[in-house]
C-alpha cells in the first residue's frame, strides 16, 4: 500500500490563499487527490473533477474573450483562448496560489513542484475550479478564474497571431493569392547564422527580414508587410 503524502497546509489556508471558503471539505479534499493512491479510482481522487472544472474554465474564459474582443473573428478569439487554458496556463495559477503545498499523492509523484509534474497542478487547479462550481456557484467559480487569471487575460490584449497566417489570410482576401517565401541570403557562421528571406505576394511590394532560423526570417517579412499595409499598428 503506497505511503499517503499529507499536505504540508491544512484546507483553510488553502481557502485564505484562493479567497473563498468551499463548505464541503470532502470534495475539496477529492479534489487535491491523485491517483498515485492505492484505490484512488472513480470518486477518490480528483479526475472526474478536473473534467467538469475544464469546461467550467472554459466557458468563463470564453465569455471573457467575447466580451473583450467584439470584433475578433473565430479563429483569433480560439488562438487566445487556447493559450488560456493550456496546461502551461493552469499550472502557472497552480503555481501562484502553492497548490503543491495541499496535493495528496501516493509515493509516485517524488516531487510534484518538478517540471514533470506540471499537468498534475494544471489537472489539480481544474478540479479545484469544479469543486468551488458545485459548491459555491458559478459566481464563485468565475471570480476565482477571473482573479487568478486576470493578468493572462490583460496580455491576451496585446496577443496577435503569427504574422504568416495573417498576412496569408490577408493575402487571401485581397488578391485570392498566397504569400511567397524566398531565402535571398544567409550569412553568418554555421553555429549562428543570419538568414535573409523576401515575402511576395501579387500586385503589393514585397519585403524582407531577418532571424537566426529560415522561419523567424519569413515572420519578420511578414510583420513588416503587415505593418507597412497598416493591417498590424506599430503600437500592437
Amino acid at each position: 500500500m503506497a505511503r499517503v503524502r499529507a499536505p504540508d497546509r491544512p484546507l483553510d489556508e488553502l481557502e485564505e490563499r484562493i479567497g473563498q471558503p468551499i463548505v464541503d471539505k470532502d470534495r475539496l479534499e477529492r479534489a487535491l487527490t491523485h491517483s498515485s493512491l492505492r484505490g484512488g479510482a472513480g470518486e477518490s481522487n480528483y479526475e472526474r473533477l478536473e473534467f467538469l472544472g475544464d469546461r467550467v474554465l472554459g466557458l468563463v474564459v470564453a465569455e471573457r474573450l467575447f466580451e473583450m474582443f467584439p470584433r475578433a473573428q473565430e479563429g483569433d478569439l480560439s488562438l487566445r483562448f487556447n493559450a488560456l487554458v493550456s496546461a502551461d496556463a493552469c499550472a502557472v495559477t497552480a503555481d501562484a496560489i502553492g497548490l503543491a503545498d495541499f496535493i495528496r499523492h501516493g509515493g509516485d509523484l517524488k516531487r510534484v513542484k518538478g517540471v514533470h509534474t506540471k499537468n498534475v497542478r494544471a489537472d489539480v487547479v481544474e478540479a479545484l475550479i469544479a469543486a468551488i462550481y458545485l459548491g459555491e456557484g458559478m459566481e464563485a467559480a468565475r471570480r476565482f478564474i477571473l482573479r487568478f487569471w486576470k493578468e493572462r487575460l490583460a496580455e491576451s490584449v496585446t496577443a496577435r497571431r503569427d504574422p504568416k497566417t495573417e498576412l496569408q489570410e490577408w493575402a487571401h482576401a485581397k488578391a485570392a493569392t498566397t504569400p511567397r517565401y524566398v531565402m535571398v541570403d544567409r550569412d553568418g557562421p554555421d553555429h549562428d547564422p543570419v538568414f535573409t528571406v523576401r515575402a511576395t505576394i501579387e500586385g503589393v511590394e514585397p519585403a524582407e527580414g531577418k532571424g537566426r532560423s529560415k522561419r523567424l526570417a519569413e515572420q519578420a517579412a511578414a510583420t513588416h508587410i503587415l505593418r507597412r499595409e497598416g493591417i498590424w499598428k506599430e503600437a500592437e
